[in-house]
């Protein structure tokens, strides 16, 4: 499941990214402006250019001509004319540089993206170009690279772009893009992570495009914990059903969430409504009435049947039963708890502490509970203190109060179950659930 979650977010990810980056930067005749940046009509005489940087009408004539029937969407003949500019002798670096310019906007506008991408590059490489026009064209000759998936060149002249001084953001992205399609994984990441840890730094939110290409690199390198600070990344800027579904199951299947942490993994999934199936509703309610809390399992089966995936089907009498047995547990609970409540004021485990208050809390004595949880937490927790904290922060959103959890669940640090889950929590919290 979550390798099917995983793969379908990167791919929708990757194309959203390419639509997006294709949108924003200059990659045709069209997109990017050359009938300003190419004159027509009288215009070309009146062209500014260096002092010395003429044009001699073998060649002026045949691109101007070039230029009235691109206008007129004749380009087998506007391509027939740049030919014949070409073939005049002796061209001066000035007439050079006009013919590849011209030649690149018939080409593109023909949609023959490699003959465009050369010209243009050609013509970024001209000594008669100003600066801001060099950028110009190493950028439409990286977009006509990228049209042709000569991906290769696409990294070389968006790196010449950013080199001579170019700052589009769209580049900067096409320019990860292409490491990536050329399958430099580890380079994608490290390039993209430097940018959305600028735009970070600077107070910016990066795009859903950047993080969810800086995932899709990490998931390619099979690299589980770049992708789980990535994902968590694309959560919180951008806190869609996918994304969440992708990083609960993904926290699911990662090394250190054992099966003790299976009650703590369900309750994520309600919260952030991504528990998807009949099975593990019964599953979750299960656990929950075994660790002794039928309030708890009470809440998740009557959640299920809200969703419909509980009391249909063919399995209806089977979670009638369940739904009873929960009822009837909860009965007894009720009854007895508070009964040991003068032994656990003098004792010394933690674990039992935090387990019984957070019992209390599931069946409505919060205040009680919550204290209970934290004379708990404070003796250690017992066994697995970052458990007991994970369920202490869980105890105070049952409670409503949000800051508080916050605060627990921040103090739980490093690379296990536990922290993992915190994570999420923290990220689900600061959405305002």
């Amino acid at each position: 499941m979550a390798l099917d979650l995983a793969i379908l977010t990167a791919m929708r990810g990757r194309h959203r990214l390419v639509r997006a980056v294709l949108a924003s930067i200059a990659i045709s005749a069209g997109g990017i402006g050359f009938t300003a940046l190419v004159p027509v009509g009288s215009a070309l005489a009146q062209e500014q250019k260096p002092a010395g940087n003429t044009v001699r009408p073998a060649i002026g004539t045949p691109i101007q001509a070039a230029l009235d029937l691109l206008k007129r969407r004749r380009g087998k003949d506007a391509l027939a004319q740049v030919h014949e500019a070409d073939a005049v002798a002796d061209k001066t670096p000035y007439e050079a540089y006009l013919i590849e310019r011209v030649r690149g906007q018939v080409e593109a506008a023909a949609g023959h993206a490699s003959s465009a991408a050369r010209a243009f590059e050609a013509t970024a490489a001209s000594s008669a170009i100003s600066r801001g026009e060099r950028l110009q064209f190493l950028a439409a000759a990286a977009g006509q690279y990228y049209m042709a998936k000569d991906y290769g060149k696409v990294a070389e002249l968006t790196a010449r772009y950013f080199k001579d001084g170019g700052s589009d953001k769209a580049m900067r992205t096409l320019h990860v893009q292409a490491l990536y399609l050329s399958h430099d994984y580890a380079r994608a990441a490290r390039e993209m992570l430097a940018d959305v840890q600028a735009e970070e730094a600077a107070g910016k939110i990066p795009t859903e495009a950047q993080l969810q290409l800086l995932t899709d690199s990490y998931q390619k390198q099979k690299d589980q914990k770049g992708y789980a600070n990535a994902l968590e990344k694309l959560l919180a800027y951008y806190p869609k059903r996918d994304y969440w579904l992708n990083a609960v199951y993904g926290v699911a299947g990662r090394a250190g969430i054992s099966d003790r942490l299976a009650r703590d993994l369900a309750r994520l999934k309600l919260a952030t409504g991504t528990m998807q199936t009949m099975n593990e509703y019964m599953e979750a309610a299960q656990l929950s009435l075994q660790a002794g809390y039928p309030a708890e399992a009470k809440k998740i089966i009557d959640q299920g049947y809200a969703a419909k995936l509980l009391g249909t089907g063919a399995e209806a009498e089977r979670h009638q039963r369940l739904k009873d047995m929960a009822a009837r547990n909860l009965a007894a609970d009720s009854k007895t708890l508070g009964q040991d409540d003068a032994q656990l004021a003098t004792s010394k485990d933690g674990s039992l502490l935090v387990s019984t208050g957070f019992n209390y809390v599931l069946n409505g004595s919060a205040d009680k509970g919550l204290e209970m949880m934290e004379r708990g937490v404070r003796m250690g927790g017992g066994k697995h203190a970052d458990d007991a904290r994970l369920h202490l922060g869980y105890a105070y959103y049952l409670a409503g109060r949000k800051q508080k959890a916050m605060q627990v669940l921040k103090s739980i640090h490093g690379s296990n179950g536990p922290s993992a889950l915190a994570r999420l929590w923290i990220i689900h919290l600061g959405q305002g659930s």
